[in-house]
């Protein structure tokens, strides 16, 4: 019964993700899912890349969290348009709230929608949202074993942020397990070594971004 029900939720979830994806594409609206664990640095990395992005790309977000609008506030201060969802303890985002959200939105004003989930690693793997693409991040002080651990994230993504590098020094973090782990899981993804707190190697991360909406554009 759990399971029947189980593939019923994502079914209709899977649905209402389509729909959100064939919206966006209509405007050529390139569309991130951004995850990780509490404390990785998603917001701050948002609040870099609007800044960087700021007279190249029309940049939207949709910010999701259990409660307050924080998260949300911080990107408006950079004149970005940004919605907050509440999930009221939902651990991950689904198609349905993304729907909603997008009434929010003057879509043919976007060039680039990013979605910042729950933070979470393992629940927001499972739900499409009509993303073009998943992006996780993982931290330093997190510890190197989170690949191994919650494989379904990474496997699932085009890009793995890897955050905090500046603490590389102090922490006992093996780098080279990391990738070798992920050469095992998802050979694809793409590892991006950044530090979002002081800028370090976020101009790869531009220049994908803005590589993938250009792709979008051409269809």
């Amino acid at each position: 019964m759990e399971i029947k029900l189980e593939a019923n939720v994502l079914s209709a979830n899977d649905r209402i993700a389509q729909e959100n994806r064939r919206r966006l594409a209509e405007h050529g609206i390139f569309c991130l899912n951004l995850i990780s664990s509490p404390g990785a640095g998603k917001t701050t990395l948002l609040e870099r890349t609007c800044e960087l992005l700021r007279g190249r790309l029309r940049v939207g977000v949709i910010e999701g969290d259990i409660t307050t609008s924080l998260d949300a506030d911080r990107i408006a201060r950079h004149g970005v348009p940004a919605h907050q969802i509440n999930t009221m303890g939902a651990c991950h985002l689904d198609a349905r709230m993304v729907q909603k959200a997008l009434e929010k939105f003057a879509l043919a004003e976007l060039d680039l929608l990013i979605i910042e989930n729950v933070g979470n690693l393992v629940c927001p793997a499972d739900f499409d949202l009509g993303e073009d693409a998943k992006v996780v991040v993982l931290s330093v002080p997190e510890g190197d074993d989170k690949p191994a651990k919650y494989p379904a994230i990474f496997q699932r993504s085009a890009v793995l942020l890897l955050n905090k590098i500046d603490l590389l020094p102090q922490s006992n973090f093996d780098l080279a397990r990391v990738r070798k782990d992920l050469e095992g899981i998802n050979p694809g993804l793409r590892l991006m070594e950044v530090s979002a707190l002081h800028g370090t190697g976020l101009d790869q991360w531009i220049d994908w971004l803005q590589g993938r909406v250009q792709a979008k554009r051409k269809g």
